[in-house]
């Protein structure tokens, strides 16, 4: 038997009012389409179905790398009618749970509770009880408690409307189920669409029984239909997210201005200050500090780094003790050794720079190898580009660089050398050398400094 994932994700979604299919829109970093398809696998999806209509082909270029088999609803006549366009590619004997791509936060471990409690070819129904149910359809219970119908809100009586336990359209049963109750659907209804929900009376006269599962957390069923919905979502995933942080041992200067856009690991001791994103897979060790207002994307800091505030860093790899920034840019390739200095306004880029080494103020830094103890005075900057070629600067252990050099690449510095303050170094300088080179001054005494015309 295998477990098939229908995802309903052909609707318009016009109250987004966007161009983007409203399933593509995303919450932390990632489309409510991919938080989907990654939960289907978490659940260990055999086959995974996706239900596309308005932005079909965008929709598929979004999730290209994904194993999925695709099912076009021309024609949006309702979830029923959705469904049934991915049962032909289905077999009769499969286990079938039924999301959709714009609930992005349902867990893997509701839908788990949601599949092992049903019974052999039963019908099961993941509900939750809402404080307000308005717009939801309402779960009919008999005298017995047994569920006997949903109900839209649009067909409701003035005593159905009253019932707070509610549909979230995400169900499970047998494909043998559905390929026999969906071609049995009508369109006699409010809105004049096939109704997925009308399966559970089917059920119920067929003497299938009816399980009913509820979700941890309203907000876990909670779809998106317009910007608010999508933001109120965001929150709740960053206030989780942020909670896990803290049980593993960080501290967040305030739980609600931090953003994780992917995987963000961090060991103990470890100081998060306001307004920080991270992106992608990041790492911070043991006693990490990051300053306010600070972008860290796919990068490992280790123990004991500081990350002042306003810096970005991207595609890095930091050592240990290293301090960063402030107003810092570590461009992909960085690879900083232990105790390495970067400070303020300076930019790196497929660095490689030593141990204790100091990269202190307004300089660029690329395609370059630096070893340790180097020191590089402000407005130093790499001339690594031609205009159609990278060239690789190499400075060695111990050299000195004074302030405002231009080492034009491709060039190499010799272990414990000197470059005087203002050089355009084009060409190698050996071991122990001192290299200056720049016009010699003159001053000019007979010189007048211009004055401003009078004007008419």
């Amino acid at each position: 038997m295998t477990l098939d994932v229908v995802i309903l994700a052909a609707g318009q979604g016009s109250r987004m009012r966007s161009k983007l299919p409203k399933v593509l829109h995303k919450i932390a970093g990632k489309s409510m389409l991919m938080h989907v398809l990654e939960v289907a696998a978490q659940i260990g999806a055999d086959n995974t179905h996706i239900v596309i209509g308005h932005g079909a082909d965008i929709v598929k270029e979004n999730i290209a790398n994904h194993t999925v088999k695709w099912s076009l609803q021309a024609e949006q006549k309702g979830t029923g009618h959705a469904v049934a366009q991915a049962l032909p590619a289905i077999e009769n004997d499969a286990q079938v749970i039924i999301l959709y791509g714009d609930v992005p936060l349902i867990s893997a471990e509701t839908l788990s509770t949601l599949l092992d409690d049903k019974a052999a070819n039963a019908l099961s129904l993941l509900t939750v009880k809402l404080a307000d149910p308005n717009g939801y359809g309402r779960i009919i219970r008999d005298s017995e408690d047994q569920v006997v119908a949903i109900v839209e809100q649009k067909d409701a009586s003035a005593q159905q409307l009253a019932v707070n336990e509610v549909n979230t359209g995400i169900m499970a049963t047998s494909a043998s189920n559905l390929k026999r109750w969906l071609p049995l659907l009508k369109s006699n209804n409010a809105q004049g669409e096939y109704y997925l929900t009308d399966i559970v009376a089917m059920a119920v006269a067929d003497n299938i029984p009816i399980d009913v599962c509820h979700a941890s957390h309203p907000m876990e069923v909670q779809g998106a239909n317009n910007r608010l919905q999508l933001q109120q979502l965001e929150r709740f995933y960053q206030q989780q997210a942020a909670i896990a942080l803290m049980a593993s041992g960080a501290t967040l200067a305030d739980a609600t201005r931090i953003d994780i856009r992917g995987v963000l690991q961090t060991g103990e001791d470890v100081y998060i200050d306001v307004n920080c994103v991270f992106e992608g897979e990041v790492s911070l060790g043991d006693g990490v500090r990051i300053g306010p207002n600070c972008h860290i994307i796919n990068s490992k800091v280790s123990r004991h780094c500081e990350v002042k505030s306003n810096s970005v860093i991207e595609g890095a790899v930091l050592a240990e003790s290293c301090t960063i920034g402030p107003f810092a840019r570590l461009r992909p390739g960085t690879v900083l050794a232990r105790g390495v200095k970067i400070g303020n306004f300076v930019e790196t880029k497929k660095a490689n720079i030593g141990i204790d080494s100091k990269v202190s103020h307004l300089s660029y830094i690329g395609d370059a190898e630096i070893g340790r103890d180097v020191n590089i005075g402000a407005g130093t900057i790499t001339c690594n580009y031609d205009g159609v070629n990278k060239f690789k600067t190499q400075i060695a252990d111990g050299v000195f660089i004074g302030s405002n050099t231009a080492l034009v690449a491709p060039v190499a510095v010799g272990k414990g050398a000197t470059v005087g303050a203002g050089s355009t170094i084009t060409g190698n300088i050996a071991e122990g050398e001192l290299a200056v080179a720049r016009a010699k001054q003159r001053n000019i005494s007979s010189w007048k400094r211009p004055v401003k015309k009078p004007q008419d």
